[in-house]
């Protein structure tokens, strides 16, 4: 009787060790990192950082759009290199955003592109952007400043979803052509 017990025990052990759950299975397969492109990706030169003035006109456009759609925001405008060079919260608006809007135009500015590519980026899977900066804002409603070709700034805006953020920042973007 004890060798039936002991052969049903090894045979139970055998099944158990050769199951699909614990045998090996290869790790998942790397996410695409987009292939390597001809050209060098979001390459747009530098310019002279916009002034005080530039500034204020793409704040007032921000801020116009954010009012007519009743939505209280915080603008933040930077310069090529992601200081700070005008900034607005608007009566009633989200005091966590105040940081929030101007990580998002810092980042838009470092970074030359529009801040949702981040976002964008992280929801593919791709959580390796956080690795690249330890400010960067991966949130839609940062927009770089292109004048004539030339990254002069950046514009975010913080206080409503991404994309009333993103409304917000692409009215006061283009004021700058």
């Amino acid at each position: 009787m004890r060798s039936i017990v002991s052969m049903i025990l090894a045979a139970g052990a055998v099944a158990i060790m050769s199951s699909p759950t614990l045998a090996q299975t290869p790790p998942p397969a790397q996410p695409s990192a987009g292939g390597t492109p001809d050209a060098m990706p979001f390459d747009i030169p530098y310019g002279v950082s916009i002034g005080l003035e530039r500034a204020k006109q793409v704040m007032a456009a921000a801020e116009a759009e954010a009012k007519r759609r009743n939505w209280k925001m915080n603008i933040a405008v930077v310069d090529t290199n992601g200081e700070l060079v005008h900034f607005s919260r608007m009566e009633g608006a989200q005091i966590a955003s105040g940081p929030i809007s101007i990580g998002k135009a810092r980042t838009a500015a470092r970074f030359r592109r529009e801040s949702r590519l981040f976002y964008n980026a992280y929801e593919a899977g791709h959580a390796y952007t956080g690795t690249l900066d330890p400010t960067l804002v991966a949130s839609p409603g940062g927009f770089p400043l292109v004048e004539g070709g030339k990254l002069i700034g950046a514009v975010g805006c913080s206080g409503g979803t991404g994309d009333q953020d993103a409304a917000v920042c692409k009215v006061g973007s283009e004021v700058v052509k």
